[in-house]
């Protein structure tokens, strides 16, 4: 894979798709209809989907694509594929909360090693770069014109006083009784990939998460906490968490900083 071509497509691809999404979220009325897994989709993930799928397609032809919206792509396996969340967080969409955003990653022999997360509403966007690097990029978002870089890296945890982050639509129970197993000095919650963005900007120290996602939820902002020295393990045994599973669906899991001193299950 040409390192370079693919952050460039990643970018532009998901600057086209937020903007698109924009453009349905100014609506006053916008479709959202009920998928057989009961979960929302709107015309906006669709819209943002399919200027993904073609663009990929275009790109990378003889590349594995797999997305959310095309059921079709989560029977295929390939030992390295694109995999993409085109509206991540359709809950904080339709409630017109900001926190959703457009996810794009490149999966490596299980690991996702490139992605981009992209939050229009928010103006905020974190990706990696060829080198491998993790960066949050300032505006004006230009497709054609990167803005200025911030190199971003994980925070040196005080395991007395963390930092967690959790979910805004799935916070439960079994996340409250985990997360009170830490000494935590500050809580905050933000929607979709946002929350792996946040630990490896340094911004929060640990994001569990104790509820059902798929590889499309996670691998973008995996790939940004993973190039900014972060991790992201399982809740059962603290692996690293891998992709390309049967089905693409992950088991339980927690993002971290390093010298988060994890609690095991």
């Amino acid at each position: 894979m040409d390192y370079q071509r693919l952050s460039d497509v990643m970018r532009r691809l998901a600057l086209e798709a937020g903007e698109r999404i924009m453009e349905i979220y100014s609506d006053k009325d916008f479709e959202i209809r009920i998928k057989d897994d009961s979960s929302p989709v709107t015309e906006a993930d669709e819209a943002a989907d399919t200027l993904i799928a073609e663009g990929l397609a275009q790109a990378f032809p003889d590349t594995l694509v797999v997305t959310e919206e095309r059921a079709a792509s989560h029977a295929q396996s390939a030992r390295n594929f694109l995999i993409v969340d085109p509206l991540d967080g359709t809950k904080e969409f339709i409630r017109r909360r900001g926190d959703f955003t457009v996810n794009i990653a490149w999966v490596e022999d299980g690991a996702p090693i490139r992605g981009i997360v992209y939050a229009p509403a928010r103006r905020r966007m974190f990706y990696t770069l060829a080198d491998g690097r993790a960066v949050e990029e300032a505006g004006p978002f230009d497709p054609d014109t990167p803005g200025e870089l911030r190199t971003i890296s994980v925070s040196r945890p005080d395991n007395a006083a963390l930092v967690v982050v959790a979910s805004k639509s799935h916070r439960d129970a079994a996340t409250d009784a985990y997360i009170a197993r830490y000494e935590v000095s500050d809580m905050t919650s933000a929607g979709s990939s946002l929350k792996f963005c946040l630990v490896a900007s340094g911004e929060a120290d640990l994001y569990p998460r104790l509820g059902r996602t798929m590889e499309w939820d996670t691998a973008a902002g995996h790939a940004v906490l993973l190039a900014a020295g972060g991790r992201v393990v399982r809740f059962d045994d603290l692996e690293p968490l891998t992709y390309g599973k049967a089905g693409y669906e992950n088991p339980f899991f927690i993002a971290h900083a390093p010298g988060v001193e994890l609690k095991a299950d």
